[in-house]
């Protein structure tokens, strides 16, 4: 495996959303927080993300929203204040190594149905363990740690 170096100026960047919403549980007042989580054709289950696009390079949240709608048809979103987190990985990319950056967001939403895009293959709403113990990749295990810690300190 390819060392990673994060000095290096990415050959790609991507942005994305960590995105929850609430839901009120039976017999009781408080709320359940749901993750969404994506099937991408690949197999592997992720969080909605993509690439930035002309126009988009100073905007990092336009790019992490548009991608949202897209991927998702989710279009009402609360972004979490001061939540921006980074996560860097090589992959092999038409026989060549890329290294990619990936900034992320966390989200509100207070949508439930999902429209997916012709990317995926299907879609998860679930519970905080459910999700960390489908998501596919280590960084997006520790993605989720941490956009939960933040959410529960600002006691969202």
């Amino acid at each position: 495996m390819a060392e990673l170096n994060i000095n290096k100026v990415p050959d790609e960047k991507s942005c994305g959303v960590v995105l929850f919403r609430e839901i009120p549980l039976a017999n009781s007042d408080k709320s359940e927080r749901l993750y969404l989580l994506l099937h991408y054709p690949s197999g592997h289950i992720d969080f909605p993300k993509g690439h930035v696009e002309p126009g988009e390079e100073n905007d990092e949240y336009l790019t992490a929203h548009r991608e949202l709608t897209e991927e998702t048809g989710i279009k009402n979103v609360a972004f979490i204040d001061g939540f921006r987190y980074l996560v860097h990985y090589t992959y092999n990319k038409k026989g060549n190594l890329s290294f990619k950056e990936v900034v992320f967001f966390a989200g509100k939403t207070n949508e439930k149905d999902v429209t997916i895009s012709f990317e995926h293959r299907g879609y998860y709403w679930l519970p905080y363990e459910e999700a960390l113990g489908k998501l596919t990749f280590e960084n997006a295990r520790n993605l989720l740690v941490e956009v939960e810690k933040s959410i529960s300190k600002k006691g969202l």
